[in-house]
Parts: structure tokens; C-alpha cells; sequence
């Protein structure tokens, strides 16, 4: 897809009736938008993982409707013409419909994104269905959800249990019947995911959930080799940009410490007769050294 043309959710909806993939990225400055805009990513989502890949937070938790409205500014910014996806923190839906309201507005009337991100299903149907009464388009997200990894022990691999995995592929057809623009799944046996691409019609995008959903989402600092953290086992490294970017930060330090850096050719200079003024007006004075 062209990076001079927006990308629409009918575009997304066209690709996967058309059997395309979609192409996801979860990042959060604006150098790397633009640069994802470039490569031709069709979506990208600025995930509350910005909590721990940025600030360097052990979870998600700490992200708050501020920090996500700057992100996904500084991301729309830098990619103008991709599906923009802004991610809900914790407890910026949860206590209340009108505060759910009212903080997906802000990433719509703010942050310029395109829809916006809900983790869960029943539990929070009368937040979605405001949600999208008011216009809003809202992505769901069922799985592995950050936001509750505290009651479900961590990263784990969801709905490897029959029932609870035929639980979720209901939730996932509720949410579809809401109205959802798209699906985010996040580890899930791909078996699971598979069920769900068959049984709902909007765009699945998988995050560790199978190659049949209709398009991947993955961290962009995970796929690039600067994560914080060890990457769970659904990335896929791309480039390990880590060394490049610590021999980099090394051979500056050396420069700077023998003298190398700056050389001449960095400097800003003065026309000779300004120079020469300049000296004879500090000549004589307390300027002098």
C-alpha cells in the first residue's frame, strides 16, 4: 500500500476479504512512525507497552491517559497515513461508561488516532457499547491481556483448555456483533485463532496467535534487537540493532575523550574581519582571560 495514500479501516476490511495480510507495528516516537510509514506498515498501534519499552516500568500499569494522548500524537506526526490504533490504559475505562466515553474521545479529538484499543469482552460490553455509540471505531483485544497479568500469573499462553478456548471464540463473536472495527489476539494456540478468523468478519490480527489471522502485530523494538527485555517466544527478530547502536554511543565517547571530536569541519566559524574585530574588543577588558 502506498505511503502517500491513508489507510482506512475499508482499506483493511478490502485486504483481508482480498486474502492480503496486514501489516502491524506497536511503537511509540516519531522517527520510528515515519519510518514505519516508509517501509509501507499498514497499522500501527501505540500500545500501553510504551510504560515499559520507554520508561523502562516492569509492566503496563504505570501508563496513563497522558503519557498515550503524547505518544500518539508524536506517532501521527511521524505517520500521517497509516490506521492508528491508540491503546486504553489501565483504569481508563474501567471504573465507569462515561470515564471510557470520554477517554477514547480524547485519543480521537487529541491524538488523531483512527480507533482505539479495549482489553476484554463481556466484562466490559456497557464501556463498548457507549464507546461506539458515540461514533468512536474500537478494537478489541482478547487473550493474553497485560492489563490483568497480575491475576492471571503473568505472560502465559491463553485458552490452552478446551472450554475456556471455546469461551473465548464466543467472546470474540460478541464482539463482532457489537460492532468492533478489528480483533487483536495475543497468545492464543494457533488452533484458537484459527476459529476465530473462521467465525467473525472484521480483520484478526494475530500477536503470537497463528498464521491465520488476517495480519501480525509485533513490538518494533522487539523485532529491531532493543527491547529492555527478553522478547516471548512468537517474535521474530528482523535485526539485532543493539551492537550497532552501542558501538555507535562507544566510538563517539572515544572521539570526544582523544580530542577527534569535533574536528573543524564541525565548527561554525567567523569571517576573518569579524574575527579579528571580535578579539580587539576583548582585548584590554575584564572579557580578556
Amino acid at each position: 500500500m502506498s505511503t502517500s495514500e491513508r489507510v482506512t479501516l475499508r482499506a483493511l476490511r478490502e485486504k483481508a476479504q482480498a486474502g492480503e495480510k496486514i501489516s502491524v507495528l506497536s511503537l511509540y516516537d516519531v522517527v520510528s512512525a515515519g519510518l514505519a510509514e516508509q517501509a509501507g506498515i499498514d497499522a500501527i498501534i501505540v500500545g500501553d507497552s510504551v510504560a515499559q519499552q520507554i520508561y523502562g516500568y516492569p509492566n503496563t500499569l504505570q501508563a496513563d491517559m497522558d503519557m498515550m494522548v503524547r505518544h500518539t500524537q508524536a506517532v501521527r506526526r511521524g505517520a500521517p497515513n497509516v490506521f492508528l490504533i491508540a491503546d486504553m490504559p489501565y483504569m481508563s475505562y474501567q471504573p465507569s461508561v462515561e470515564l471510557a466515553v470520554r477517554n477514547a474521545g480524547r485519543f480521537m479529538a487529541e491524538g488523531g488516532a483512527d480507533a482505539v484499543k479495549f482489553e476484554g469482552g463481556k466484562a466490559i460490553s456497557d464501556k463498548l457499547e457507549a464507546v461506539l455509540s458515540a461514533g468512536i471505531p474500537v478494537a478489541g483485544h482478547l487473550g493474553f491481556l497485560p492489563q490483568s497479568a497480575a491475576m492471571s500469573g503473568g505472560i502465559t499462553v491463553q485458552t490452552r483448555d478446551a472450554e475456556l478456548a471455546a469461551r473465548l471464540v464466543d467472546e470474540a463473536m460478541l464482539l463482532d456483533e457489537m460492532g468492533v472495527c478489528l480483533l487483536i489476539l495475543e497468545a492464543l494456540p494457533a488452533v484458537v485463532g484459527e476459529a476465530v478468523v473462521k467465525r467473525v468478519g472484521v480483520p484478526v490480527i494475530g500477536i503470537g496467535s497463528g498464521p491465520a489471522c488476517h495480519g501480525q502485530v509485533l513490538l518494533a523494538n522487539d523485532i529491531l534487537g532493543l527491547s529492555p527485555d527478553t522478547p516471548p517466544r512468537f517474535v521474530q527478530q528482523f535485526a539485532d540493532l543493539s551492537p550497532a547502536v552501542i558501538q555507535a554511543f562507544k566510538a563517539y565517547c572515544d572521539q570526544i575523550r582523544a580530542g577527534e571530536f569535533p574536528a573543524g569541519k564541525h565548527c561554525y566559524n567567523m569571517s576573518p574581519q569579524q574575527r579579528e574585530k571580535f578579539l580587539q574588543l576583548l582585548a584590554g577588558t575584564d572579557r580578556e582571560p
